[in-house]
């Protein structure tokens, strides 16, 4: 049987989750408007596999955002229906918060392996230049 207490264990990590996709989503949009400018003053081929890949990853994060959004509205629903004694409900509806949390962290997941590859090509690049 779920408590009522237990959905609303999730509200605070969830909202630091989403804070923290805002952030990586922030910091990348300004990484790409500077690349940008970059590009556009001087056109490079690298610069433009650099917005390429940060683009991608903008977009990861964007599903990250609205997954971890959905998960919260579906917590905060099943903390409702909990509230309004409606056991079977609150339980379904916390499960699938659950599930759309877990989506957000594999996406996340995904973002960060793509970040690492790209840092991995650039610090091989430095290497090679030894």
């Amino acid at each position: 049987m779920l408590e009522l207490t237990t959905p609303a264990l999730l509200f605070t990590s969830i909202s630091l989750l989403i804070s923290a996709y805002t952030s990586r989503f922030l910091t990348l949009a300004q990484l790409i408007r500077q690349l940008d400018a970059s590009y556009k003053e001087k056109p490079n081929e690298e610069v433009l596999k650099q917005i390429y890949n940060l683009s991608k990853r903008v977009s990861i994060i964007r599903y990250c955002q609205i997954m971890g959004a959905l998960s919260f509205f579906l917590c905060t629903l099943s903390t409702f229906l909990l509230f309004q004694n409606m056991m079977m409900a609150g339980e379904a509806f916390f499960g699938a918060s659950l599930i759309a949390l877990m989506i957000s962290l594999i996406l996340l997941i995904i973002e960060v392996h793509i970040s690492m590859k790209a840092l991995t090509v650039q610090i091989n690049d430095y290497k090679n230049k030894k």
